[in-house]
């Protein structure tokens, strides 16, 4: 069974969200040191229940000029253990790939499907050795 283990929040503003989330619930973030700007959120202690996240700058445009942006939303990232299948079985199921199977390096293989109410969603295969 696949478990929601990651969440993204995009934002248009990284400062700004930042400080509204630290603020309004104490959430702890680091900026990762990785081929695009993320930011890792920590939302409590690893011996209470709930998952972290991160944070990312919002891709295409923004809901505050009136267009259709990429993502306006919080996105849940699954786990699974072979994306290859995965991304068969949300075809199948009558879901849409919204991105290409891409390496994270060092954590693993990972794509963005929606649902088929239209829910963008990612899925994430572990494997340390992807580059």
């Amino acid at each position: 069974m696949g478990r929601v283990v990651h969440f993204e929040i995009n934002v248009d503003d990284p400062e700004r969200a930042e400080a509204f989330y630290a603020g309004a619930f104490g959430w702890q973030f680091d900026k990762w040191d990785g081929p695009v700007e993320y930011w890792l959120i920590h939302t409590g202690e690893a011996t209470t229940p709930g998952i972290d996240g991160a944070m990312m700058r919002r891709m295409g445009s923004s809901p505050s000029t009136g267009e259709d942006p990429l993502v306006a939303a919080y996105v849940c990232t699954i786990s699974v253990d072979e994306l290859d299948r995965s991304r068969e079985a949300v075809t199948a199921g009558g879901g849409t790939l919204v991105s290409e199977k891409r390496a994270v390096p060092g954590v693993g293989w990972f794509c963005y499907a929606r649902d088929p109410e239209g829910n963008l969603f990612g899925m994430m295969q572990e494997d340390p050795a992807a580059a």
